[in-house]
């Protein structure tokens, strides 16, 4: 990615100085290190830009030169080109890094206060989006502030955790970031008994994040609350976007649609207004902000919004990130809801293979990170088999998709169990898959399950149930010819689809269609005519609704201020009791 593309375009004398130092560099390798920052990373960022990876590499790998090039605060994206570009060329520059740190930690473990402070402060800002190497160098952090007993080194500990506890939600290791909560937790106490406040909003934001992955929706939603009531003026803007985004998907997931908007939409607009629209920080609003379109049916829009995101993370961390593969997988996902209908799935298959080929790159093969991805391709999969003319094809694409989806479940059945959202969806995914494949009985056996578990976690009136309703009343409409079952399952659908989303709800088409086959193959005729009439209002209906506009129109300016958002989603709550330890 060439420099100008990303707004830093240097003077041009400055850069033809830059340029000679470079054509240089042997011979000037230990005087570019005495330079100032920003001056010393320009100058390896040529290197970067001119292929010279061995060279970058050999500098980036030393602590003390890494450590430098960070404090150039202002051309951080840029150094993630860097990092990106070392990795994908086979130097474990993020291994180096993190090993060295430790190493560095035990040296200084019993040296004096002020040495132990610069350690920390080094590892705080060596988190290169690796999981296992970022775990590492935050454990030495947390190692640093429990060996004394200190009220600065609690409010260090308290930041490690912080940082601990984001890395282990991203990398799937949700019991040890339980573990790290409770650690965190058992600082703020020794910090209240000393009269001394720590800030919780991070650390509440990063155990929404955590409970909203485990799929424990309810818990969340009261965290979300707990984080939202710790913000101040004086927080830093990255924590204040972060809960932000947490507090939104939470209230997107109870369907509290209303007030979802209002947060996401904020916090895409204070990303943008102090990030800049090519930070990952703007990509990951955008990512929960297309969650939300996607959630309240607003379909092309959640595509658009998902590219944008997808092209900010490729252009800041390159291909082999992922960040980027997260951002394959959701915009995947979109873009097979999208074209449902039309049933070309090119551009979402690309995109799940995508996702899968680089987490599979980075990651272990048995990583939960795999599941969904997997699930995705399995669906877009099953879809271009049915529509295949081609038996053999078809035969296979479907056992591939019956693979992917077998994959996927045991991977959620091992970190979640069976009793929990992320395993009903696997089921519901089988379901639909065995009526694809003709095996009605298994269908059946899958779907009931999943309603069973849905209806249990989220109540029988969700969208998720709906989903699976719907599902089975496809299954005995069209392959078991249980008429009646179909009928009642129709109708539950369609209520609970109307109630959430109103009429336009795209949901709405597919039970539309089903209970007109259905009527038509019991002979009533007056309802089929019904019913076409309600299809053909559904149709004019989404024209007016879903006509294609810009999704970041209505964020470019937010009408409230933070304290004001803040403000009106906790006096919406009509329960101040905090949520269980």
């Amino acid at each position: 990615m060439a420099a100008v593309e990303l707004e830093w375009v240097p003077e041009t004398l400055y850069n033809t100085a830059i340029s000679a130092v470079v054509d240089n560099y042997s011979r000037a390798r230990r005087d570019i290190r005495s330079l100032p920052e920003n001056i010393q990373f320009d100058v390896y960022y040529k290197l970067y830009q001119q292929g010279r990876l061995c060279q970058l590499g050999s500098e980036f790998c030393e602590l003390e030169v890494f450590a430098k090039v960070l404090r150039a605060l202002d051309k951080r994206h840029l150094l993630h080109h860097c990092f990106q570009a070392l990795m994908d060329h086979g130097v474990k520059v993020a291994s180096v890094l993190a090993y060295s740190f430790s190493r560095r930690c035990s040296y200084i473990a019993e040296s004096d206060a002020q040495v132990k402070e610069k350690a920390i402060q080094i590892g705080f800002v060596l988190d290169a989006g690796w999981y296992s190497d970022a775990e590492k160098v935050f454990l030495s952090c947390l190692q640093l502030c429990t060996l004394h007993n200190e009220m600065l080194h609690w409010f260090r500990a308290v930041e490690c955790c912080v940082r601990l506890l984001h890395v282990r939600n991203g990398n799937c290791k949700y019991h040890l970031g339980e573990e790290t909560f409770k650690l965190a937790q058992s600082y703020m106490e020794k910090l209240a008994k000393h009269g001394q406040h720590a800030n919780k909003a991070a650390l509440y934001g990063e155990l929404c994040a955590l409970l909203f992955a485990k799929s424990h929706y309810d818990e969340a939603y009261k965290w979300c609350i707990e984080a939202m009531k710790e913000i101040t003026s004086g927080l830093p803007v990255k924590v204040i976007v972060d809960v932000l985004r947490q507090a939104s998907k939470a209230c997107v997931v109870k369907r509290e649609f209303k007030k979802a908007e209002q947060l996401i939409k904020h916090a895409v607009y204070l990303a943008r207004e102090n990030f800049g629209s090519k930070h990952p920080k703007y990509s990951d609003t955008l990512l929960d902000y297309g969650f939300y379109l996607l959630n309240v049916d607003n379909i092309c829009q959640s595509v658009a919004i998902y590219q944008t995101a997808l092209d900010i993370r490729q252009s800041v961390f390159g291909g082999k990130n992922i960040h980027v593969a997260t951002a394959h997988e959701d915009l995947a996902y979109s873009s097979y809801v999208h074209q449902y209908s039309s049933g070309k799935f090119d551009n979402a298959l690309f995109h799940a293979e995508r996702a899968i080929d680089i987490i599979t790159h980075i990651l272990p093969e048995d990583h939960l990170l795999l599941a969904s991805s997997k699930r995705v391709k399995a669906l877009i999969l099953e879809e271009i088999a049915i529509d295949c003319h081609n038996k053999e094809t078809e035969q296979k694409l479907l056992q591939e998709a019956h693979d992917l989806h077998l994959s996927s479940l045991q991977l959620a059945k091992k970190a979640f169990g069976e009793f929990n959202v992320q395993t009903a969806k696997h089921y519901g995914n089988l379901g639909r898959l065995y009526q694809s494949m003709r095996k009605f009985k298994e269908a059946e056996e899958m779907h009931i399950k999943a309603i069973q578990i849905k209806e249990q976690l989220l109540g029988q009136e969700d969208y998720e149930v709906a989903l699976s309703v719907g599902h089975l009343a496809s299954l005995y409409n069209y392959d078991m010819n249980q008429y009646e079952n179909a009928e009642k399952l129709y109708l539950r659908s369609i209520a609970i689809g109307k109630k959430l989303f109103g009429e336009g709800y795209s949901g709405l088409e597919y039970d539309y269609r089903g209970l007109i086959k259905l009527y038509n193959s019991v002979g009533n005729f007056e309802k089929v005519f019904e019913y076409h009439n309600i299809l053909a209002n559904w149709n004019r209906l989404r024209d007016r609704q879903f006509s294609v506009t810009d999704a970041l129109e209505d964020v470019n300016a937010s009408p409230l201020s933070t304290e004001e958002v803040v403000q009106s989603f906790l006096m919406s709550q009509t329960t101040t009791e905090g949520p269980s330890c």
